[in-house]
């Protein structure tokens, strides 16, 4: 009695798990401030908070993707990837090389609580085809068919949390090769809004996490999670061949 809830819904020295889910959202916060919405039924949107104290955090959201796509796409390594990753915190329907459409998108947040930290990750999914702003999106029904918002996340939760329990013992860097099999952005031509390399072609993924680009006078550049926009774009030139 007398506590008084965080930003988050914790009270004062609570670190005990915890998963919210929401049939409808209409005051989300995506990416970059942006707006994030959801109807019932046509989504599955959660936040699951934990505590977390890994060595590095870098990579951390890579790591929730790959943990998310890995669980609703079990995939044969003979096949392709239906999931694809766009980094740094998207989650794709692929229709082909770079190309595809999203289908989620997570936020991570920590914050304080009592003397510990809490991690709260944010997950938004599309379970039924609904085109946003006349944008079409994908949709976990069209990879699942008949699936809902429950089945979903009776498919991710546990996955999820196992997940980052092995990220906060080893970090992002084990996990880079089976990134690199679902990154939407690998070998694409791509412009960022970073003021560091405006535009190039995506190498993949280094070990932190950071994004690999290379320019077109064949300069490498890592470009780090964070206010950062990624968009596939025309063809970048390819630096010469020494």
């Amino acid at each position: 009695a007398g506590e008084r809830p965080t930003p988050h819904g914790r009270r004062a020295g609570d670190l005990e798990p915890c998963l919210l889910v929401a049939e409808q959202q209409t005051r989300g916060r995506g990416r970059l401030g942006r707006d994030w919405k959801s109807t019932p039924v046509d989504s599955l949107t959660f936040s699951l908070a934990l505590p977390l104290a890994p060595r590095d955090w870098s990579g951390l959201s890579l790591a929730v993707g790959l943990a998310l796509t890995e669980a609703l796409d079990v995939a044969t390594p003979s096949a392709a990837p239906r999931i694809g990753l766009k980094w740094p915190n998207d989650l794709w329907l692929v229709d082909g090389p770079g190309a595809g459409r999203k289908l989620g998108g997570i936020l991570i947040e920590t914050v304080s609580v009592g003397q510990g930290r809490m991690c709260v990750i944010g997950v938004g999914l599309n379970v039924q085809p609904v085109p946003v702003d006349g944008v079409a999106t994908g949709a976990l029904q069209e990879l699942l068919p008949g699936v809902d918002a429950p089945a979903a996340l009776a498919r991710v939760a546990l996955p999820l949390v196992r997940a980052l329990r092995r990220f906060e013992r080893a970090g992002f860097a084990p996990l880079v090769d089976a990134y690199a099999r679902r990154d939407l952005l690998l070998g694409q031509p791509v412009t960022t809004s970073s003021a560091e390399a405006r535009s190039g072609r995506a190498e993949g993924v280094d070990a932190s996490g950071a994004l690999r680009l290379r320019d077109a006078e064949g300069r490498l550049h890592r470009i780090v999670s964070g206010e950062v926009s990624v968009r596939l774009g025309a063809a970048a030139p390819r630096p010469p061949v020494a």
